[in-house]
C-alpha cells in the first residue's frame, strides 16, 4: 500500500494560508498510470487501432506539463478535502496550487495557496453609523453654499456615509489571495470593456496617465474595501436577524435572466446563482437598515 499524504499548515501575516502536501511516489505513480489509461482511450496511433494502443506509447504522446496536472487532479481535491478536515479549517476560495519539487522516484511537493475569512467584530455599530448620520444632517456654517443644508441627505448620501462609518469603526484584515483575486477580477472586467470598445489598456493608461502599478494598486485598494463592507454587512444582517423573502429571489433571479448565459444555467448553476441574489439582497436590506438610524 502507498504511503499517505502529509499536509503542513502555515499561517502567513497577510492573512494567507499555506498548505504543503508531501505526495509519496507511489501515489503520484497510481495516479499517472489511471491519466495515461484514459488517455489511451481516446488516442489515435498509427498501426493501432483507437483505444488499442499499448500504454508506454500512449504516455510518450503525452506532453509532461498535461500528465503533471492531470494527475495532480486525481491527488490534490482529496488530499485538500483531508487537511481541511484534519485542521478544521473553513476556506474562503478554493486554493491555488503550486508545483514546488516533482522528481522521478522521489515524493513530490506542492503549495496551495487559500484563506479563511477574518473574524468580523462589529462593536456598537448603531451607534457609530447613528452618529456619522446625525453629524452630516447638522448645518456648519461657512459649509459649501452650493449644497442647500435644508433639503435632507439623499439615501444614497446616508449610504456613503454609513459605509465610511462602518469601514472607520470595524478593522478587518482581509487575506492578500483575496484581495488579489477581487483585484483580478475587476482588471478582467476593465479588459473586457476594453476590448469591446476596440481599445488597447496602454493606450487607456497612456490617455488616464497612469502606470500599471497604479492601476493595479488602485483596484487592490477597491478590493480590500469592498470585501469589507461585504463581510461587515453581511455580519449585521446576521446580527438583526434579517431574511430574504423567497419571492424577492426570485423577483431579482428572473430579471437577471435577461442574460443569456443565465437563461441557459443548468440547476446546480441556478440554485447557486440564486444563493448569491440572496446573499446580495440580505446585504441591501442590512444597509437600508442602517439608513434609518438617524
Amino acid at each position: 500500500m502507498a504511503d499517505k499524504i502529509t499536509s503542513v499548515i502555515a499561517r502567513e501575516e497577510n492573512g494567507n494560508i499555506q498548505i504543503t502536501f508531501t505526495i509519496p511516489f507511489e501515489i503520484i505513480k497510481e495516479a499517472q498510470n489511471d491519466v495515461i489509461k484514459e488517455f489511451a482511450k481516446d488516442m489515435e496511433i498509427p498501426g493501432f487501432r483507437k483505444g488499442m494502443a499499448p500504454l508506454d506509447k500512449v504516455e510518450a504522446k503525452i506532453p509532461q506539463a498535461q500528465l503533471v496536472e492531470h494527475s495532480l487532479s486525481h491527488v490534490l481535491p482529496k488530499a485538500l478535502g483531508e487537511a481541511i478536515t484534519e485542521n478544521k479549517l473553513q476556506i474562503a476560495i478554493y486554493p491555488k496550487f503550486e508545483l514546488i519539487s516533482a522528481k522521478e522516484d522521489e515524493a513530490w511537493q506542492i503549495r496551495a495557496i487559500t484563506c479563511e475569512l477574518p473574524e468580523v467584530t462589529l462593536g456598537d455599530y448603531k451607534k457609530e453609523v447613528t452618529g456619522a448620520l446625525r453629524a452630516d444632517s447638522i448645518i456648519v456654517p461657512g459649509k459649501d453654499k452650493k449644497e442647500d443644508q435644508n433639503t435632507p441627505p439623499s439615501n444614497e448620501k446616508k449610504e456613503q456615509i454609513a459605509i465610511k462609518a462602518l469601514l472607520d469603526s470595524v478593522k478587518l484584515k482581509i487575506p492578500q489571495i483575496l484581495i488579489e483575486e477581487e483585484a483580478d477580477s475587476r482588471l478582467s472586467s476593465l479588459l473586457g470593456r476594453l476590448e469591446k470598445l476596440g481599445l488597447a489598456l496602454e493606450s487607456y493608461l497612456a490617455s488616464t496617465g497612469k502606470k500599471p502599478e497604479d492601476l493595479r494598486g488602485e483596484y487592490a485598494a477597491q478590493a480590500k474595501e469592498a470585501i469589507s463592507v461585504d463581510l461587515i454587512l453581511n455580519k449585521i444582517a446576521e446580527a438583526e436577524k434579517i431574511e430574504v423573502d423567497k419571492k424577492e429571489i426570485e423577483a431579482a433571479f428572473a430579471m437577471s435572466q435577461a442574460d443569456p448565459k443565465i437563461a441557459d444555467m443548468n440547476e446546480e448553476e441556478t440554485n447557486n446563482r440564486k444563493r448569491l441574489l440572496e446573499s446580495i439582497l440580505r446585504r441591501r436590506k442590512a444597509l437600508d437598515f442602517l439608513i434609518t438610524l438617524s
